[in-house]
């Protein structure tokens, strides 16, 4: 299934670029000089040398370099050591994939064992004894199921894992040859010879080409074969291996600079690699069409090994280097390497001449118009040193605006028309097919056609602003812009003065910007501005900005010149950059600018020029020369992009690569490596950089954006299966297929099936163990609740029992507080009582004083002294008060003690007194049971409080209650 996979995949391959075969011929340029990208040892970082090249069915380029073999995807630079570290000298690609390579004592094939990994098979170990391979494999050659190798002394052929040796009967081998399925073989000094059967059979002319040393056989025209020399230049041979000399406009260069090899490109071209002068093309008539060496691209001028890519342009191994020549492309290149012209302003083509004009004057070389190449040798032009503004050609004359005025060209001179200066632009009036308008540094000039030619004719007066741009819209108005704004202008008739100058700024709609430029688009003015394109409404007198053109320009909106290329084609230029765009119908727009990617940044921001040289051939002024463009349809269409190769993948530190994976496998990816870097390529080459758009399934959500980027990082991966899908975009915005790379990312091991039974298992021990501690949980539960209950309970009784307690001990302290009040009544009663038995004594003894017999006369002094002493007895007798002193401390219990324990100086009088006071009774009363005064009642308060140490605000009564 693999196996049939990658056959379809090749065969997919192999079509898309078979269609470069299949297109019409192809032209190469005759004029300028191609794109020449170099690949320096700093890039490819291997050895100096490069002797051969090859490419694979996929696009990708094979070196044979003096370090090993390179190899190159568009991307990726990799050098890949023989086994023996000899230098590789030759290198082929055969259909399945294989590449042969050969070198010292060593010949054999690689194969791509998947992404990016190279596995080495030798071929020279089924030599043994005496016959194995001692010198250098300089050649291979690819016929079918068979591999020719050559060394100077052997030829191996290589068919069914098995090698056949042939000798050159004691003459060493040049080199072999493979052309119109036969092989050719030089043998020195015999001469040429084919290999026929396993024979080496001598060509009848050979002796034609005897001492030539010949490098390079190539099919030509219907049956002939082209023969290059190093020596003797070219020769033809026809069917019947007749031999002869072909001179042509070729031959001489090929021979002083010593051809070294040569293969046929585009059909009917042929590239010759020599060892003095570069690369040499010429034409199927032998003329020189392109002649590219040191001093216009190239890194070094020997050519060791010479070869055409898918896209039909050539890559070159040199002595120094790898160099790509674009020969297969639109643009071509003149470079004024030495900086004699400098910057070129405006470039022309008339005469037979072209011209360019600079900052340093009008320079003019002749135009290639036969068909071969001939190199630009620029001239100055007498005279006219200074900046050179303006070029233009109007009725047969080609008028150049300069610093210093204006001039007429003629062939290489100027005559002077006009001292006005600096001519910046020349503007045909309309219905004045005789008149010309300029736009110079102080206003507008006029120029008239006469029977002579073009003349200057007067300065319109009444207006000197600088008026770089400059276009008339009617009879008497014109816009003129430049560094001081835009104005529209209203002449007079005569066109001898400016009678109205109106200015427009942001007042009048117009954005605020750097700079207004006014140009004709499909025959109205329109407005460039670095915020887009404006129009003028001529009845409302605004502008407003040019939507509908804007949005479908982009990033051209902003362009600050439009310049007119012919059948509503217009260049858009913004600030360097240019691009090609066509109107079509029902306002459709075109924009291509990614062809022209390379001239961005190479052109006079401001100063832009590009004119038509003839029909769908340009002339682009650039900084330091020109290029030349040939659109699109003069060219054959190109092929179709090939699919993205996925070239490695690997982790931040450790490469996946290592495990061999095939590119039809999907890898399986350990979890500790889930953070993946995958790169990739297009074997389709170009000096401006493909972009690349990827999606990963199962991670992105959507593709990404357009970028040059040829690699991408992705980071903590989860488990799980993926597909990363990627494409590719060409200069031209031409889309490749996508190329689909999966693999899976392993579970961790956490999660693998092992560890899942693991956890299985401890899951059910776990619920196991939890289901006992659950029950023990619950019995703890219960356990806790019937303590929780017993311990309620407890307190419920404890609580009950405390307040059966408490309800005890308020009915025994009611009880007490009844009996203590009984026993106050008590008391009270009694202390009454004595107060009232004193009371009754005092009333008695007060009566006895008054008493008297019948006579009249009072008792006498001893009966009233025994009475008095009776009463005075019952006054002063203990019992009364001891029965109160009991009575006070049974309701005034420890009142007594306290006090004495306080206060022992007190005596029982005080004592008594406190007594009586802590019951509230009065001082009469007091005095009734101390049987004393009531002012003695008072002195024994007073003496009372300065015992117990009373405050005066302090009563006495309220201290004695609350002991």
């Amino acid at each position: 299934m693999h196996r049939r996979a990658r056959i379809l995949k090749a065969l997919a391959t192999l079509i898309v670029f078979l269609s470069v075969g299949l297109a019409p011929a192809q032209e190469i340029q005759r004029i300028g000089s191609p794109l020449v990208q170099q690949y320096a040892k700093s890039d490819y970082k291997a050895g100096n040398q490069n002797w051969a090249v090859a490419t694979g069915e996929n696009g990708i380029m094979y070196v044979a370099n003096a370090d090993g073999l390179l190899v190159f995807d568009g991307q990726y630079w990799a050098l890949h050591h023989l086994p023996n570290k000899s230098t590789v000298r030759s290198v082929a690609v055969d259909s399945a994939g294989r590449i042969y390579t050969g070198g010292l004592a060593e010949f054999g094939y690689w194969e791509d064992s998947g992404y990016g990994q190279m596995r080495y098979t030798s071929i020279s170990r089924l030599l043994g004894g005496d016959e194995q391979v001692r010198d250098e494999v300089w050649k291979i050659i690819i016929d079918g199921d068979r591999v020719l190798f050559q060394s100077f002394s052997t030829l191996y052929i290589y068919e069914d894992n098995a090698l056949q040796a042939i000798k050159g009967r004691g003459e060493p081998f040049l080199f072999l040859h493979h052309v119109r399925g036969r092989m050719f073989i030089e043998l020195i000094p015999s001469g040429l010879h084919e290999l026929k059967d396993g024979e080496l059979v001598a060509l009848k002319d050979k002796d034609l080409l005897n001492g030539a040393n010949i490098l390079t056989m190539l099919p030509f025209g219907r049956d002939e074969v082209l023969i290059g020399t190093a020596k003797s230049g070219l020769f033809l041979m026809d069917s019947t291996s007749a031999i002869r000399k072909w001179h042509n406009a070729a031959d001489g260069l090929l021979q002083a600079a010593q051809l070294n090899n040569g293969m046929r490109v585009l059909q009917h071209y042929y590239a010759f690699g020599t060892i003095l002068q570069g690369v040499v093309i010429m034409d199927e008539q032998g003329h020189i069409v392109q002649h590219v060496h040191k001093g216009n691209g190239l890194q070094n001028n020997t050519v060791l090994g010479i070869h055409a890519d898918r896209q039909q342009n050539i890559w070159v191994g040199l002595d120094n280097g790898i160099d790509r020549i674009e020969i297969n492309a639109p643009i071509y290149y003149y470079a004024d390497n030495s900086g004699s012209i400098g910057t070129v302003y405006a470039a022309r083509i008339f005469g037979g001449n072209i011209y360019l004009g600079t900052n340093q004057g009008l320079f003019y070389s002749r135009w290639p118009a036969g068909k071969s190449y001939e190199p630009f040798t620029f001239t100055l032009v007498a005279g006219s040193q200074g900046q050179v503004w303006d070029l233009s050609v109007v009725d047969g004359q080609l008028l150049c605006g300069h610093n210093d005025g204006t001039y007429n060209v003629l062939g290489n001179k100027l005559v002077p028309l006009s001292s006005v200066t600096g001519g910046w632009a020349l503007r045909r009036l309309p219905n004045q097919p005789d008149r010309l308008l300029q736009g110079t540094y102080t206003g507008l000039a006029v120029f008239d056609r006469t029977a002579s030619g073009w003349q200057f004719s007067h300065r319109i007066s009444g207006y000197n602003d600088p008026s770089q741009f400059i276009e008339p819209v009617s009879d008497n108005r014109v816009w003129a812009s430049g560094y001081q704004g835009l104005r529209l202008l209203t002449l007079d008739n005569a066109f001898a003065r400016v009678q109205h100058t109106q200015v427009y700024d942001s007042a009048s709609g117009l954005p605020k910007s750097a700079f207004i430029n006014v140009f004709m688009l499909a025959g109205r003015p329109v407005f460039a501005t670095d915020s887009g394109f404006y129009r003028y409404d001529d009845i409302t007198d605004r502008f407003y900005a040019y939507d509908q053109l804007n949005g479908q320009l982009g990033s051209f909106a902003a362009s600050n010149k439009i310049i007119h290329a012919g059948a509503n084609r217009y260049w858009f230029v913004n600030r360097g950059r240019i691009s090609w765009v066509h109107f079509g119908e029902k306002g459709s727009i075109q924009v291509d600018s990614m062809q022209f990617a390379t001239l961005n940044g190479r052109m006079m921001n401001f100063y832009e020029s590009i004119n038509r040289v003839k029909d769908k051939v340009y002339l682009i002024s650039l900084d330091d020369g020109f290029a030349i463009y040939q659109t699109a349809d003069s060219v054959a269409a190109k092929p179709r992009l090939p699919l993205p190769l996925i070239r490695t993948v690997s982790n931040i530190t450790d490469s996946l690569s290592s495990a061999q994976y095939t590119a039809d496998a999907a890898p399986e990816i350990p979890y500790r490596h889930n953070n993946i870097r995958i790169s990739y390529a297009l074997p389709w080459y170009s000096a401006i950089p493909l972009r690349y758009q990827f999606y990963l399934e199962g991670y992105s959500r959507t593709w990404s954006e357009w970028d040059e980027a040829a690699q991408k990082d992705f980071t903590n991966l989860r488990h799980g299966d993926y597909v990363f899908k990627v494409r590719a975009m060409a200069p031209d915005g031409m889309q490749s297929g996508i190329t689909e790379f999966r693999f899976t990312i392993l579970p961790p091991w956490y999660l693998s099936w092992i560890a899942l039974m693991v956890y299985a298992l401890s899951f059910v021990l776990i619920l196991l163990a939890g289901r006992g501690w659950y029950r023990q949980k619950i019995q703890k539960h219960r356990e806790l609740i019937q303590a929780n209950m017993d311990r309620k309970q407890r307190e419920a009784l404890a609580k009950e029992a405390e307040q059966n307690e408490q309800r005890l001990m308020k009915l025994k302290n009611e009880q007490l507080e009844r009996e203590l009040a009984s026993k106050n009544r008590e008391l009270a009663n009694t202390a009454m009582s004595i107060v009232y038995k004193n009371e009754l004594l005092n009333n008695v003894h007060d009566e006895l004083l008054q008493l008297r017999d019948s006579d009249g006369r009072k008792l006498s002094n001893d009966q009233l002294r025994k009475i008095n002493k009776i009463i005075e007895d019952a006054r002063s007798d203990e019992r009364d008060w001891n029965v109160f002193e009991e009575s006070f401390n049974e309701a005034h219990e420890n009142f007594f003690k306290k006090l004495k324990a306080d206060y022992p100086e007190l005596v029982p009088n005080d004592l008594k007194l406190c007594a009586y006071l802590r019951m509230n009774m009065s001082s009469k009363e007091i005095a009734s049971l101390l049987n004393i005064t009531t002012r003695g009642v008072e002195i024994r308060r007073y003496r009372l409080r300065k015992k117990l140490n009373i405050p005066h605000n302090k009563n006495l009564t309220e201290f004695l209650l609350e002991l």
